[in-house]
């Protein structure tokens, strides 16, 4: 499939809630810990150096291309690079996660953040480039970044939070200085998108991953308004954006505000309601719960299979799990779930 024809692709098909004759499948963290060929890189680099090296990047990222046929590739990276080319002294430690050096907890903090970041970047752009020309065309590249309440919630707190308690204080205190901080990241994210559309890739996605940590309210006030400035700022001319976030069974309809074209969908709900209770004309993405993939194989098929009856004769509908893959999943499992996909007609 050459570039020009990726319109026609599964994937952008139904991000353009255009019908297909089957949904087709990518999987958050597709590229990742369940799979031995991972770790055989890993094992070489640290988690930086394989996302700052154009070459490895596109070597993870073309994991499941190549292993598991899927219909979309997603570029290898973190979330949290935004919030390091800001000025976050950050690193990965195994079975910790990522830590931030230098939280950001006051006003001078939040003033040193740089918000012209784009050369500090320019290595996702280089790594998209690597990343197309592999593909050639076969099928779309997403490219993604975090939402500033939840990359936020990395360089307010250190790292990963269980309660979010230090994040909430400093919206619920001092309110003000949130807000310079989201538009901070707000702009960064903005930019560092259409950076990479410009690059190549065929759709991007939001990721607010700890957006359930927040009330309807502050959801409202410390995210909902920042992931619209984003969206209505970038140059989505024929790509396809998708919002994701932990929470979105509840927090669709204002993520429908935002007007992405699809809306990923955790698995606490039933994925035809929040279809139905959608605008015409927005996809979703979703909603198998990941921990199924932990199952027999009958029981995977099953549930599958479950879902697509569920969505028949829904336009605008893309498999994809809740969240993400878990490290631990049987990379067997994964395999014959997308065997199980790919077979489906309508």
């Amino acid at each position: 499939m050459s570039h020009q024809n990726l319109q026609d692709s599964l994937f952008l098909r139904a991000a353009f809630s255009k019908s297909t004759e089957r949904p087709p499948v990518w999987m958050m963290r597709q590229a990742g810990r369940f799979m031995p060929e991972y770790w055989e890189i890993k094992n070489k680099y640290s988690f930086l150096e394989m996302c700052k090296t154009p070459e490895i990047a596109a070597d993870v990222t073309m994991l499941p291309v190549d292993l598991l046929d899927i219909d979309a590739a997603i570029l290898f990276s973190d979330i949290l690079v935004t919030a390091e080319a800001m000025g976050g002294d950050l690193s990965f430690t195994q079975g910790i996660g990522p830590r931030f050096a230098n939280p950001v907890r006051n006003q001078s903090d939040i003033d040193n953040l740089l918000t012209d970041v784009d050369d500090k970047l320019q290595y996702v752009a280089d790594a998209i480039k690597v990343i197309q020309q592999r593909l050639n065309g076969k099928i779309p590249l997403i490219g993604f970044a975090g939402a500033p309440f939840t990359v936020m919630s990395y360089l307010v707190e250190g790292g990963s939070s269980k309660d979010f308690k230090l994040t909430k204080l400093m919206l619920h205190n001092q309110p003000e200085m949130a807000h310079q901080l989201l538009s901070k990241i707000a702009k960064v994210t903005t930019d560092y998108l259409n950076l990479q559309i410009e690059a190549g890739v065929n759709a991007i996605q939001i990721f607010d991953s700890w957006a359930m940590a927040l009330s309807w309210d502050d959801y409202t006030e410390f995210s909902h308004r920042y992931i619209q400035e984003i969206i209505s700022n970038l140059n989505r001319k024929d790509v396809p954006v998708i919002s994701f976030c932990k929470g979105s069974s509840v927090f669709a309809p204002l993520m429908a505000q935002t007007k992405p074209d699809v809306i990923s969908v955790d698995w606490n709900a039933d994925l035809l309601n929040i279809k139905k209770s959608l605008p015409q004309g927005i996809a979703v993405q979703g909603n198998l719960d990941p921990h199924i993939l932990y199952a027999d194989k009958s029981v995977i098929k099953n549930r599958i299979h479950k879902l697509f009856e569920r969505m028949r004769g829904e336009d605008g509908f893309i498999f994809n799990l809740g969240h993400g893959i878990m490290p631990d999943i049987p990379f067997d499992n994964v395999k014959y779930a997308v065997n199980v996909i790919k077979e489906f007609r309508y």
